[in-house]
C-alpha cells in the first residue's frame, strides 16, 4: 500500500539536488523551488540577490512504503557538504544553505537524530545544516525543472552535477530506479 509523503531539502543549487533525488526508487516527483524567505512569489533573479531569505530547495514526493525519510536523509548527507555555511562548491550565498524543512514532528525528530548521529559519520567538521519547519513552497520557473536530465552536456552539469550522481551510484546503487543503475 502506497504511503505518500513530502520532504523538502536545500543543499546548494537545486539542479544538483533534484538530479540526485530523481534517481531514487520510491521518489515519485521532485520539484525545484524556493522556501524559507520573506518575499511572496519570489523569482530566481530575486533569490540570487540573497536578499529574500529563501533557499533553493527541492520538494520531494515519495512512497514511504518503498523509501524511508531516514534513507532520504542518508542520501542528503552523502551528496552535499553540510559543513560549509551558505556554500556548496563555488555557489555562495544564503540561497545555497544546507537546510532540512520538516513537514511534521516525526520528520523534525528524525532529522535532528540524523544530523546528530549520521552526518558526523560522513563528515569530520561540524554540521551547519538548519532544521526548520516547512513554510510556503514556491515552485521554481519552468527552466529550472528537470534541469540535469534536459542539459546533461552543459558545463555545470558535467563539472558539478555528474560527480554527485557518481557518488550517489557508488553509495546507493541498491536504492536507484532501474533506469539509473
Amino acid at each position: 500500500m502506497k504511503i505518500m509523503k513530502k520532504a523538502t531539502f536545500g543543499a546548494g543549487c537545486f539542479w544538483c539536488v533534484e538530479a540526485v533525488f530523481q534517481r531514487l526508487e520510491g521518489v515519485t516527483n521532485v520539484v525545484s523551488g524556493y522556501m524559507g524567505g520573506k518575499v511572496k512569489n519570489p523569482t530566481y533573479r530575486e533569490i540570487c540577490s540573497g536578499l529574500t531569505g529563501h533557499a533553493e530547495v527541492i520538494q520531494i514526493e515519495y512512497d514511504e512504503s518503498i523509501i524511508s525519510y531516514e534513507v532520504l536523509l542518508d542520501v542528503l548527507w552523502a551528496t552535499h557538504n553540510p559543513t560549509t555555511l551558505n556554500q556548496q562548491g563555488a555557489d555562495r550565498g544564503t540561497q545555497y544553505r544546507s537546510v532540512i524543512f520538516y513537514h511534521d514532528d516525526d520528520q523534525r525528530a528524525i532529522a535532528e537524530i540524523s544530523k546528530a548521529e549520521v552526518a558526523p559519520l560522513v563528515w569530520d567538521d561540524p554540521i551547519v545544516t538548519e532544521i526548520s519547519p516547512a513554510v510556503v513552497f514556491y515552485e521554481g520557473e519552468e527552466e529550472h525543472q528537470n534541469y540535469f536530465n534536459d542539459h546533461k552536456t552543459a558545463p555545470y552539469c558535467s563539472i558539478v552535477i555528474n560527480p554527485k550522481i557518481a557518488k550517489l551510484k557508488a553509495k546507493f546503487a541498491h536504492k536507484l530506479k532501474k533506469d539509473y543503475v
